[in-house]
């Protein structure tokens, strides 16, 4: 073979490698477990979009994992899923993983999804005129996505901070969209903690006005100082233990999906989640995509403001949170390997 040719057939190779796709340099690792449950509590809202992108943009799928989804009205119900076995992850409100540990069950978030709440206070106009603060919410029945929830939770943050106990107001549970939407515009319910995209329905349709809003940043510093964890991926430490390549795995596709989303376009992500999602709404949900696109992490990775903060607030009303340390309730290794790895998708 003459010097030509071999450097003709290396630049070829060399070629080749070029035009195979990659996000990782590493081969993936062979996974303790492929088959894996994800309990989600509403998988359609905003607040869970990063694990929507991942799991519709075949990030689970690439990282060899087989992802079974199962969704549930609220959040305390895929918690549920997990305590009792049904579920291996959660996509759920990192407020549960807190409120595990106080019970002395050992939860730890992976993933941080969002450092806003994106969570609102929601009332009929009429109602929303005469708003001082939440020592007003005192007799009134308040829609929440179940009971437990992190809709739940945050309603009892901003009960304590008027000094009224959870059961000075009626919480019930109306699920998250439609279902939710209707119970304020019928008058079902006198106010209703939820998240976008009904909120910015209920906006639209002038049948709702958001006398706290915790959607942007300044919003969620004047409510309590700081960013503050919302949605995250967690599971129980001895799954994290026994699976760490899993574990791994499953961080990886959502850092990916957290990228994504920091580059993608409102028109971009529509294409990509479920028409279920927005239904007639298109321009609705655009406009509330919007106004959620800086709540989602960069990376997943958890600051230490972030999950002091919902420590903080969750205190008021659990004093039994005084035996946990927020910096045991979450695993930032995962992320931060991800991240570290992770190319543009």
């Amino acid at each position: 073979m003459d010097r030509h040719s071999r450097r003709t057939i290396l630049w070829l190779g060399f070629a080749s490698l070029l035009a195979v796709p990659f996000s990782f340099a590493a081969p993936a690792p062979a996974l303790e477990k492929r088959d894996i449950t994800i309990a989600v509590g509403g998988i359609g809202v905003l607040y869970y979009l990063p694990f929507t992108i991942a799991e519709r943009r075949g990030y689970f799928r690439d990282e060899g994992l087989n992802v079974k989804i199962v969704d549930f009205p609220g959040g305390a119900k895929a918690l549920q899923a997990l305590v009792g076995g049904s579920a291996d992850l959660v996509s759920g409100s990192f407020e549960h993983v807190l409120q595990m540990q106080a019970k002395g069950q050992p939860i730890q978030s992976i993933v941080t999804q969002g450092e806003i709440p994106g969570l609102a206070l929601m009332m009929p106009r009429d109602k929303a005129a005469s708003w001082r603060s939440p020592a007003d919410l005192k007799g009134l029945k308040v829609g929440v996505s179940a009971p437990g929830s992190g809709t739940h939770l945050f309603l009892n943050a901003l009960l304590a901070k008027a000094s009224l106990k959870p059961d000075a107001v009626s919480a019930i549970g109306v699920g998250t969209g439609a279902t939710a939407i209707a119970a304020l515009e019928s008058g079902q319910i006198d106010a209703l903690v939820s998240v976008d995209p009904s909120l910015s329905v209920l906006e639209k349709n002038g049948t709702g006005v958001a006398v706290v809003d915790t959607r942007k940043l300044s919003d969620t510093k004047a409510v309590y100082g700081g960013t503050y964890a919302a949605g995250s991926i967690y599971a129980k430490t001895d799954f994290i233990q026994q699976n760490p390549k899993t574990t791994q795995a499953v961080a990886n596709a959502m850092v990916r999906a957290l990228v994504w989303l920091k580059q993608a376009t409102p028109q971009q992500i529509v294409a990509t989640v479920p028409p279920s999602f927005y239904g007639k709404n298109q321009a609705i949900y655009q406009q509330a995509l919007s106004k959620s696109m800086p709540s989602y992490t960069a990376n997943g990775v958890m600051t230490a403001e972030a999950a002091r903060n919902v420590y903080q607030s969750l205190l008021a009303s659990n004093p039994a949170l005084k035996r946990v340390l927020p910096e045991h309730s979450y695993d930032n290794r995962f992320a931060l390997q991800a991240a570290k790895q992770i190319a543009k998708p």
